[in-house]
């Protein structure tokens, strides 16, 4: 059986109960991991705490990953805890609101360099704080992406390109951490009903789109994208990194709609 047993993780980016940040760490919990967790802000730190509590963990973070100093004051805190880590779960993405509604054209440059920023080039800073404590015994990097990454979806705008800048820091962090034993991959889940989702413009009409039009005809739950992160941070997963694995019902295969939606 697949499981996390005697693994310690790290979790960044749980917004609430119904976040896929939540799913997987829920899965890897009940898969016999010890998790710790990241937050921004009194307001998300409250909302994590009853979550985080009901999994058995009392070690959370308050984490800027646009700060610097943020971010070493949480590593070494978590150092001073743990003395290794064996996975880290990166669910971070920020594009301003207003942006994923209208046109891609009208894209500022402030957002794009704040998108790319938090949705990105946060993957490597965490990489880069993260190997000293994998580098002895190795270790796993999760993070989330989406099909706007290399296929047009309507509003989807910013976070397009800065899904597949993570994708391709992804590739290039696997390469580059591959001699520390350390496996980089990306899960990219079809629309959830979460918070993030729901600030694209027409998220229901996508969650829709890809329900009745998938392989399976259903949208991936929690459930199995966790899941699937529990494969991926086990042992069952120690050679695959690099990859992009899609939990989405098999959406990113077709070309055009069901023949009973055209």
């Amino acid at each position: 059986m697949i499981h996390l047993k005697d693994k310690r993780g790290l979790i960044m980016g749980v917004a609430n109960e119904r976040s896929i940040a939540w799913g997987i760490a829920k899965a890897m919990s009940d898969a016999g991991a010890q998790l710790a967790f990241t937050y921004q802000g009194e307001n998300f730190g409250k909302r994590l705490k009853p979550l985080a509590e009901s999994v058995g963990a009392n070690l959370m973070f308050d984490v800027d990953v646009t700060d610097d100093a943020s971010l070493d004051k949480a590593f070494e805190q978590l150092r001073d805890c743990w003395s290794s880590l064996d996975f880290v779960v990166h669910a971070i993405a920020y594009s301003a609101k207003n942006e994923l509604t209208g046109r891609f054209v009208n894209t500022t440059r402030a957002n794009f360099k704040n998108s790319l920023d938090i949705s990105s080039y946060s993957l490597i800073d965490i990489a880069r704080r993260s190997q000293p404590l994998m580098v002895e015994n190795g270790g796993t990097l999760l993070t989330l992406t989406y099909q706007g990454s290399n296929r047009v979806t309507p509003f989807y705008n910013v976070m397009g390109v800065a899904k597949a800048a993570l994708e391709a820091t992804t590739r290039y962090l696997a390469n580059d951490l591959g001699p520390d034993g350390i496996r980089v991959n990306a899960i990219s889940p079809g629309p959830m009903k979460t918070l993030a989702g729901a600030a694209i413009g027409g998220a229901r009409k996508t969650f829709k789109h890809t329900e009745t039009n998938s392989p399976l005809r259903e949208n991936a739950t929690l459930q199995a994208v966790g899941g699937t992160a529990v494969y991926l941070a086990s042992d069952a997963g120690a050679y695959t990194t690099g990859e992009i694995i899609c939990v989405d019902g098999g959406y990113h295969v077709l070309g055009m709609p069901q023949s009973e939606n055209i």
